[in-house]
């Protein structure tokens, strides 16, 4: 999906917008990459051989946060400007590196909007279970929740962590159920996301809200659960149907920069040559490189240091949503998530209330009621 999302933002870019332009000078995008195998050696050795071999400049991070954190070092050490697109924890952002940025919203955000949601529709619902797997995205993302939670008056009843590559959660998910909450926040990446739900519904274990991390974002969630997957929500960096525009661009006084929407839908299906939609993996890549392309023309430079520097500044907006970054760490502070739900086997935006096109199922149906095809309405 994220290759897919660059490969659209190198097509916009070179045959919509004509190239980067620099001065006199106009640059094509090409994207270079490697298979890293999702092992932090290989993408040490990839990092270094992309910038010292390959020449690149601006490099786009590796999926996830601990390959992120493993890559961040030696981007640093060679002075290449690296953009994060699906490393999301704030502890990328807290070492002092100065060439590493993000373009997706930082894991601190992650499920604080659920809560936020929760808190609104029903401030009687305060028992929150906690049970996630134990890598530094999922840390984070439950850490920034945590904090949320004891804030705003929840009472945490569970809160454990299961192995990556966890084959069986049901030990852990009895004694979840044993402390009876009233809603559930969960998961870390797509495996274990859909294991957690699938393990939930086979102990029926039955709550007013689940929210579990990346897995129900992608289609084939629901293919693989099936009515399973009602009501089950999850924080998204991007969803088809957001509005951002250039319209929405003009009434924020910012710039617009990239294909709209209809325009990246289209070119997504040519690039991926299949009718499968992008999820928010392939947006938020997309927009990273849309970031680097807007940062050059604005700085007339390809120095990865002048790009950097004008990186403090800018402000603008594409399909994907904001894109502004806190100019001490290169953390992303302009971009905001949205809550997604399935509903009737389509996926909905439930929150915020400005990006929604859909009320909230709320209370979820139980799993017996799914079983009986009984469906809640929003």
């Amino acid at each position: 999906m994220a290759l897919w999302g660059m490969q659209v933002a190198k097509k916009w870019i070179n045959e919509k917008h004509g190239g980067i332009k620099v001065g006199d000078k106009i640059y094509k995008v090409e994207i270079k990459y490697y298979d890293d195998q999702s092992n932090k050696e290989v993408v040490k050795s990839l990092v270094e051989k992309l910038a010292v071999q390959d020449g690149v400049k601006f490099m786009l991070a590796p999926y996830s946060s601990g390959l992120t954190l493993a890559a961040a070092p030696i981007a640093e050490k060679y002075g290449v400007l690296m953009n994060s697109h699906g490393g999301a924890s704030d502890y990328i952002f807290e070492q002092g590196y100065y060439y590493v940025v993000q373009t997706l919203s930082p894991a601190s955000k992650y499920q604080t909007g659920f809560l936020e949601m929760i808190k609104n529709i029903d401030p009687n619902a305060k028992k929150v279970a906690m049970v996630y797997e134990d890598t530094e995205f999922s840390r984070s993302v439950f850490k920034a929740a945590r904090e949320y939670a004891e804030k705003n008056g929840f009472e945490i009843v569970f809160d454990k962590t299961y192995p990556k590559g966890v084959q069986d959660l049901s030990p852990l998910l009895n004694e979840l159920k044993a402390s009876n909450p009233d809603i559930i926040i969960g998961g870390g990446h797509f495996a274990d996301g859909q294991l957690l739900a699938s393990q939930l519904a086979e102990l029926k274990i039955n709550v007013k809200a689940i929210s579990i991390l990346v897995a129900p974002a992608l289609p084939k969630f629901y293919d693989a659960l099936g009515t399973k997957a009602e009501g089950i929500s999850a924080p998204a960096q991007w969803e088809t149907g957001v509005s951002y525009s250039p319209d929405a661009a003009k009434k924020l006084g910012v710039d617009y920069f990239g294909p709209t929407q209809e325009e990246f839908l289209q070119m997504f299906k040519e690039v991926s040559k299949s009718d499968e939609l992008p999820s928010y993996h392939a947006a938020e890549a997309a927009a990273a490189v849309l970031s680097y392309a807007y940062a050059i023309e604005k700085a007339k430079s390809i120095k990865p240091e002048d790009v950097r520097e004008v990186m403090n500044n800018v402000e603008f907006m594409t399909f994907f949503g904001m894109w502004k970054i806190d100019p001490d760490t290169g953390k992303q502070i302009g971009h905001d998530m949205v809550i997604i739900q399935w509903q009737g086997g389509e996926k909905k935006i439930i929150w915020p209330p400005e990006a929604a096109n859909s009320e909230p199922y709320y209370p979820i149906p139980t799993w017996e009621e799914k079983e009986q095809g009984k469906l809640a309405k929003p």
